[in-house]
């Protein structure tokens, strides 16, 4: 299994913090990490979301200040319902729109504390045109619906977070999602919806970022990010 294969890693003093899902075919969200977090929070408060393995925050104090550290998986939702549409879809849309309006009004909490945080993870939005390679086609699709664009807009032109990536290279695609489905990876067809959104303090000490394609473990693809976190 995938806890498993991170035994070596724990046997190497490495840390763990999991929120595992009730739902059947979830893995959950976690956070490994070097140093043991002084304090783990699952979920953001939602009587609904908390237990299905979507969000987690890992408090560490490091030697030059506190860090948190935030894992996130949210939900992937369905193109905006129509007369057609299913009613397993208009849920899975209503479920997204309630997740984002929850989970937005904590990102601004979060941010108002300016306590140096990172929230990395799958975010199943990709914000702009530029970040989707056949963003033509993809206008009326779940995760580049016109709403959930305007979502992540808003986390970062209102809330006041970094996309790390987007500001690191404003010009590089940065895809992290391929489908499975035709040649996708082979030809690079692909999203970035796996993002690092980074409190200002925190941001301004980024020196590099690069996707991780040395190997293929999922349709995903790890998105790294270098932080110069060291005393001055």
């Amino acid at each position: 299994s995938d806890l498993e294969a991170l035994e070596p890693l724990l046997d190497d003093g490495w840390h763990l913090s999991m929120s595992e899902s009730v739902v059947k075919g979830h893995a959950g969200v976690g956070v490994l990490s070097r140093m043991e977090p002084t304090a783990v929070r699952v979920g953001f408060g939602s009587d609904e979301f908390d237990s299905t393995g979507r969000y987690l925050e890992a408090d560490l104090e490091t030697g030059v200040g506190a860090v948190t550290v935030a894992s996130l998986y949210l939900p992937k939702g369905a193109a905006a319902p129509t007369e057609s549409s299913s009613e397993k879809d208009a849920q899975k849309y209503a479920e997204k729109k309630r997740f984002l309006d929850g989970f937005g009004a904590h990102l601004g909490s979060l941010a108002r504390k300016r306590r140096p945080v990172v929230v990395g993870g799958d975010w199943n939005i990709a914000h702009a045109e530029h970040d989707i390679k056949n963003w033509k086609g993809n206008q009326k699709n779940s995760g580049f619906l016109p709403e959930e664009r305007e979502w992540i807009g808003k986390v970062i032109h209102t809330l006041g977070w970094t996309d790390m990536w987007r500001t690191l290279y404003p010009d590089n695609p940065g895809y992290t999602w391929w489908s499975n489905r035709g040649q996708a990876y082979a030809k690079d067809v692909g999203w970035r919806i796996d993002y690092q959104m980074v409190t200002p303090e925190l941001a301004a000490k980024a020196v590099s970022a690069h996707v991780y394609k040395d190997e293929k473990f999922s349709d995903h693809a790890p998105l790294v990010v270098e932080y110069d976190y060291v005393a001055e």
